[in-house]
């Protein structure tokens, strides 16, 4: 796991991480599966877990002053009961269904495709602004921190929720950051117990952190340079694109590009 092929990768997702902490919150979705590559799902995940806490910290200090709070008191409760409800439920899927993680991994890509598609063709009235509402929070938050749990992927549930609330770009990635800096915190208990979280992450962390430090400082240097729309327009695509990549992974058992990369060489 340490040849030259893991640093690589891992440099570069730990650089991604950092990116979506300082705003660019949906490229952070591309870590789990490109660092899969190299490692399994679990392990990679477990791997990235104190990247993203260290990446949190910075993103927190950055959005300080800009951040949604009824968004925020509306998905942060709801968030946590999905990352318990993932705890108590994926040991068991793993362990009794067939394939029962490629299940989990499908929904979510298949959420993230309905719902990019949704942005990009739809009518203009789905990006009008309108106020938070609860019920629809609860629910999508909770899914956000389920799928969160299971792959750092939570940006699909959690972008059918916010980004039709119309927020601007700043407010956007600050309820972002803050979001899942405390989802990411409280899947830290988990993982531990679970053995996803061990010695060897902390000590891959020292190498990955300055990397993940150097992609929030560039992701909140350039969030502000564009425009509201190119903001939204890039996030969906980043999500279109890891919706294709997480139900691909389901369906064919590897990552859709790559296999699309081998056939064409």
């Amino acid at each position: 796991m340490q040849g030259w092929d893991f640093w690589l990768i891992a440099v570069a997702v730990a650089f991604l991480v950092g990116l979506a902490k300082g705003g660019w919150s949906a490229v952070g979705n591309l870590s789990v599966p490109l660092l899969s590559l190299v490692v399994d799902p679990l392990t990679a995940a477990g791997l990235l877990l104190p990247v993203y806490i260290v990446s949190d910290a910075f993103g927190l200090w950055a959005y300080r002053h800009s951040y949604a709070r009824r968004v925020l008191t509306i998905l942060i409760p709801a968030g946590i009961a999905g990352v318990l409800i993932g705890w108590a439920v994926i040991p068991w899927t793993s362990a009794h269904l067939p394939g029962g993680n490629d299940i989990i991994t499908g929904l979510v890509g298949a959420i993230g495709i309905l719902f990019a598609l949704y942005m990009l063709t739809g009518p203009k009235a789905a990006t009008v602004p309108r106020a938070p509402r609860v019920r629809p929070g609860l629910f999508w938050g909770t899914i956000t921190g389920f799928t969160s749990y299971i792959s750092h992927a939570g940006a699909p549930p959690y972008q059918v929720y916010v980004q039709p609330l119309g927020l601007d770009r700043l407010a956007y990635a600050g309820t972002t950051t803050i979001l899942f800096a405390v989802l990411n915190a409280v899947k830290l208990g988990p993982y531990a117990l679970t053995g996803q979280v061990t010695l060897q992450s902390l000590e891959t962390l020292a190498y990955l952190s300055p990397a993940a430090i150097l992609g929030v400082y560039i992701g909140k240097r350039t969030v502000g340079m564009v425009s509201e729309r190119t903001f939204y327009r890039v996030i969906t695509w980043a999500l279109l694109i890891v919706g294709v990549n997480l139900l691909g992974r389901a369906l064919i058992g590897t990552d859709p590009f790559l296999a699309l990369a081998r056939a064409l060489s």
